[in-house]
């Protein structure tokens, strides 16, 4: 791999940055100044460092944020704020993407990467990965809407596969509960809800696959998978 590709994938800037930075002498490879951004280095035996301190090699980068509302789960957009404008710029890096999308006014779990092959799993519609939601809903639950969700829910022209409904709490205008998908539709919960004839006023994914949104990861916040985590979802 060439130097310069190496230290642009290890964030450090463009590739016409980290040249600068090259030229500068802040690199050095095995102890040495390096001054040549074309040359050959190989991550895994060469001792490659940045002003005086070693860059560790990383291919992929797996996160956990928990979205907040009023941030669009994009890359970029011209209107809104992404989600990635919540990460620092030690951690942004320009490859990351959400793992699909939540709504715009949605919170909860969303996974950041790098990795296309692993999001292509955990997006696949044969994989049927679980995705668990809590929602406030205005209107009362029921039993039959349960069975509904169960039989299937008819959205853009085909029945939604099984989805399970537990009512957590129901008052005399308004219910929370938590709802399983194994797909993702366009708007599904919502659209599900709606179907029964309630509104979803408040909406937090708190699960994909087995794995669930801390309690104390806070909103807007982001950390590294844990090697269990990636374990998990990697299946």
């Amino acid at each position: 791999m060439r130097l310069d590709k190496f230290l642009a994938e290890m964030g450090l800037g463009s590739r016409k940055e980290v040249k600068q930075l090259i030229k500068k002498g802040q690199i050095s490879v095995n102890q040495q100044k390096e001054k040549s951004d074309k040359r050959q280095v190989d991550p895994e035996k060469d001792r490659i460092e940045f002003d005086g301190e070693k860059l560790h090699y990383q291919e992929y980068y797996y996160y956990l944020l928990h979205k907040p509302a009023g941030v669009v789960s994009a890359t970029e957009d011209a209107r809104d704020r992404t989600v990635m404008d919540v990460f620092s710029p030690k951690d942004y890096r320009k490859d990351l993407f959400p793992v699909g999308r939540l709504d715009k006014d949605t919170e909860g779990l969303l996974l950041i990467t790098n990795d296309g092959k692993l999001a292509h799993e955990l997006l696949s519609p044969k994989k049927h990965v679980e995705k668990e939601y809590f929602a406030e809903v205005s209107g009362r639950m029921t039993v039959e809407d349960q069975q509904q969700f169960a039989t299937g829910i008819p959205l853009d022209g085909e029945l939604t596969l099984p989805a399970e409904l537990f009512i957590d709490e129901v008052a005399e205008h308004s219910s929370k509960v938590r709802i399983i998908l194994h797909e993702g539709k366009f708007h599904q919960v919502k659209r599900m809800v709606k179907y029964c004839g309630k509104e979803v006023t408040y909406l937090k994914r708190i699960r994909m696959g087995e794995v669930t949104l801390p309690d104390d990861l806070a909103k807007g916040s982001y950390r590294p998978l844990t090697a269990e985590e990636l374990r998990l979802l990697k299946g």
